[in-house]
C-alpha cells in the first residue's frame, strides 16, 4: 500500500570551504527552538529511476528506491510549490510498485523506467525541539556521492524539514541564522537535480509556455502547451482523489478543445477536429465524477440553510447513501478512462501536434491582428445564444437554450483568457465580463440538474417509508433560484456586451 506525506523543507549549501569546516551553527534560541538533539548518523543508498529522456526530472518529479534509514522503500516525490512536495511511499521491492507506476502513467506511457543515478549519503540527523520537547523540524547534514556511469560528483548539503503543523516561518528564521554562518539556500531543487547537473546529464529544458515570437501561431502553441502540461500534471492528482483535481483536469481538456475551435484559422482542422473529439470523450468520462461532486456540495449547502422544522426524516443519511452509491460508479469510470489505451493515444497525439504543429497561413501573422478576430467571433456566437434563450418562454426549452448559452460563454471566456498574454487588459476585461455571464448560467444549469436529482431522492425516500417533504421543499427553492437567475440575466448580459469592451479589442 502507498502512503503519503507532505514535505515542507529547505535545502542549504555551504558558500565556502571554511564555513563547511565550521559546520552547521547551533540553532538553539532561534524562533522557538529550545533544544537540538543528536539522533546519530545513518547511511542511505538511493537509486533514482526515470525514462531514458528524463521526463520525470524535466517536470520536477523524483522516483527512487532507497535502502537504509527508517523509511527504506520506494518514494515518489511530486512538486506542490517551491519547497513543498508530496512524498508517496511504497514498500521495498525489486520493481516499481504498481501504485506508484499508475501515478506516473501520464508521463511515462509506454516508455520504461530505468535506473539513472545512484546517490550514497551519510546523513547526520538532529531534531529541533520546542520548550515542551515537541518536534519542530528535522535537521540533516548529508555528505553525498553521486554516481552516473563513470561520472561522479560529491557535495555536502543541509536540509531542514518541518514537522507536521509547524509554521513555515521557522524556515525563514533558520535561513537567516544559516546565512550568518556561511550557508545559502541551495540552487538545486533536489539532490537528483544537482546530481544530474554535476554529472553532465541535466534533463532537457521544456519549451517555454510564453510565445517566443509575436506571431499568432507561436502564441496559440504556447497556450496549448500550457493546457497539455496541466492535463498531464493533474492525472496523478485525480488518481489520488485530491480536492478539485477532476475539475482542473476537465478544464484543461475543455480549454484545449475550445482553442482548437477558436483558432481554427491558425491550426488545420483536419488535424485538430479528431483531437477535439477525443478531448470531448475524456471530459465526458471525467465529467460524471465532477458533476456528482458539484451536485453533492449544492444539496448539502441547501440542506444546511433549512430550519430544523423543515428537516423531516433522515435527510442527510439519505443524501449520503445516494451520493456514495452514485460516486463509486463515476470514480471507477474516470479511473478506467485514465488506465485505458485511448487516453494514452490522446496524450501522444497532443505531443505530436505540438512537436509538428499543422499551422495555416494566418499563423505567421501578428497575434494582435489574428487573435482579436477569433475572440470577437466567439463573443458574437455567445450573443446569439443568449438572445435566443431570452426570447423563449420559461420552461424546458428555455432551460436547454440557457445551457447552450452557458457552453458558448465558456468558449468565449477561454478565448479571451487565452489572448491575454498578447492583447493585455482589453482581453482580460472581456474575459472577466463573460465569466460573470458563465457563472450565472452555470448556477442556473446546476439548479436544473439538482431539481432532477431531488425528484429522484424524493422517490427513494417515499419508497423506503421516509417523509419526502424536505425534498419537495428543496425542489421549490431550486425553482425559485432558477427564476431569480433568469431575471438577473438581462442586466448581467448587458454589462458583458458593453460596446466599449468589444471596441477595445477591435
Amino acid at each position: 500500500m502507498a502512503d503519503t506525506k507532505r514535505e515542507i523543507e529547505r535545502k542549504f549549501e555551504f558558500t565556502k570551504a571554511s564555513a563547511a569546516r565550521r559546520g552547521v551553527p547551533d540553532l538553539t534560541g532561534t524562533a522557538g527552538i529550545a533544544a537540538v538533539t543528536d539522533q546519530g548518523t545513518v547511511d542511505l543508498d538511493a537509486v533514482y529511476y526515470d525514462t531514458p529522456d528524463q521526463r520525470l526530472a524535466a517536470d520536477g518529479l523524483t522516483l527512487r528506491r532507497r535502502t537504509g534509514g527508517a523509511d527504506a522503500g520506494w518514494h515518489l516525490k511530486l512538486p506542490v510549490s517551491p519547497g513543498v512536495r508530496d512524498e508517496v511511499g511504497a514498500e521495498l521491492g525489486d520493481t516499481v510498485p504498481r501504485s506508484l507506476a499508475a501515478l506516473l502513467r501520464s508521463r511515462v506511457r509506454g516508455t520504461g523506467l530505468r535506473p539513472q543515478v545512484r546517490l550514497l549519503s551519510s546523513r547526520r540527523v538532529s531534531h529541533l525541539l520546542d520548550a515542551d520537547g515537541a518536534l519542530l523540524a528535522e535537521l540533516s547534514t548529508d555528505t553525498v556521492l553521486a554516481e552516473r556511469g563513470e561520472a561522479t560528483a560529491a557535495w555536502t548539503e543541509v536540509e531542514v524539514e518541518l514537522a507536521d503543523g509547524v509554521d513555515p516561518g521557522l524556515l525563514d528564521a533558520v535561513e537567516k541564522a544559516f546565512r550568518k554562518a556561511g550557508l545559502k539556500v541551495s540552487e538545486a531543487p533536489s539532490k537528483l537535480a544537482r546530481a544530474l547537473a554535476e554529472t553532465g546529464s541535466a534533463p532537457p529544458v521544456r519549451p517555454g509556455r510564453e510565445a517566443a515570437d509575436p506571431t499568432a501561431g507561436a502564441h496559440v502553441l504556447a497556450y496549448l502547451r500550457t493546457q497539455r502540461d496541466a492535463l498531464v500534471a493533474q492525472d496523478p492528482a485525480v488518481r489520488r482523489n485530491l480536492p478539485d483535481s477532476v475539475h482542473r483536469m476537465r478544464v484543461a481538456t475543455r480549454r484545449l478543445r475550445s482553442a482548437f475551435t477558436t483558432y481554427r484559422k491558425v491550426l488545420d482542422r483536419t488535424v485538430t477536429d479528431p483531437l477535439g473529439e477525443e478531448l470531448r470523450w475524456l471530459a465526458g468520462e471525467l465529467g460524471a465524477d465532477r458533476d456528482q461532486e458539484v451536485l453533492l456540495e449544492r444539496l448539502r449547502a441547501h440542506i444546511g440553510e433549512l430550519p430544523r422544522t423543515l428537516l423531516m426524516g433522515p435527510v442527510r443519511n439519505r443524501l449520503r447513501l445516494w451520493h456514495t452509491t452514485r460516486r463509486s460508479g463515476t470514480r471507477r469510470r474516470a479511473l478506467a478512462a485514465l488506465d485505458g489505451a485511448r487516453y494514452l493515444a490522446l496524450l501522444d497525439s497532443l505531443d505530436a501536434l505540438l512537436d509538428a504543429p499543422p499551422l495555416l497561413g494566418p499563423a505567421a501573422d501578428p497575434a494582435d491582428e489574428v487573435l482579436p478576430q477569433a475572440v470577437l467571433r466567439d463573443f458574437a456566437r455567445l450573443a446569439g445564444r443568449v438572445d435566443t434563450a431570452l426570447a423563449l418562454e420559461p420552461g424546458g426549452e428555455r432551460d436547454l437554450a440557457l445551457h447552450d448559452a452557458r457552453k458558448a460563454a465558456k468558449r468565449a471566456r477561454y478565448a479571451a483568457e487565452a489572448a491575454v498574454p498578447a492583447l493585455g487588459k482589453p482581453a482580460k476585461r472581456l474575459a472577466k465580463a463573460v465569466k460573470s455571464v458563465q457563472s450565472l448560467l452555470g448556477d442556473h444549469q446546476d439548479g436544473v440538474v439538482a431539481r432532477d436529482a431531488l425528484r429522484g431522492l424524493a422517490a427513494q425516500a417515499q419508497g423506503s417509508g421516509e417523509p419526502s417533504f424536505t425534498w419537495g421543499v428543496l425542489h421549490a427553492r431550486e425553482e425559485a433560484l432558477a427564476e431569480r437567475r433568469e431575471r438577473e440575466l438581462p442586466e448581467v448580459w448587458a454589462t458583458a456586451c458593453a460596446p466599449e469592451l468589444r471596441a477595445a479589442l477591435a
